[in-house]
């Protein structure tokens, strides 16, 4: 009976998705807001102050970290979008969209995310 439970347990554990080894920036960084830690309903001023910190905490020159580079270019181009209105308001309807076009896709990325922000909080 012990091992049926074994081979029961192995092979449901094996269907379960792993989080990549090595996790990919340009990835982890699609949602603008998560690159910047950020609420999507954050102000101007808390946008500017998120990328003043994570500009400086991710900038090659102050970062030694190989994912350094990817992660800074995550910042600016989230900055980029988040800091003008007009483009910030396409970047959010068409998350919108996305998240209710592809739940099941949307609902993998967060938790990708989620994940990513664990890892890193452990380092």
């Amino acid at each position: 009976m012990g091992g049926a439970l074994t081979h029961l347990h192995r092979t449901r554990c094996a269907r379960l998705p792993q989080p990549p080894t090595q996790p990919n920036p340009d990835a982890r960084m699609k949602d603008h807001y998560t690159a910047l830690g950020l609420a999507s309903s954050a102000t101007l001023a808390d946008i500017k102050k998120a990328f003043r910190q994570k500009a400086s905490q991710y900038h090659p020159d102050r970062n030694t970290d190989a994912n350094a580079p990817a992660l800074f270019r995550a910042v600016q181009e989230a900055y980029e979008v988040l800091s003008d209105d007009a483009k910030r308001q396409a970047y959010d309807d068409n998350r919108r969209r996305n998240l209710l076009d592809n739940p099941a896709e949307t609902a993998r990325e967060i938790w990708q995310a989620y994940f990513e922000l664990l890892r890193q909080s452990v380092r």
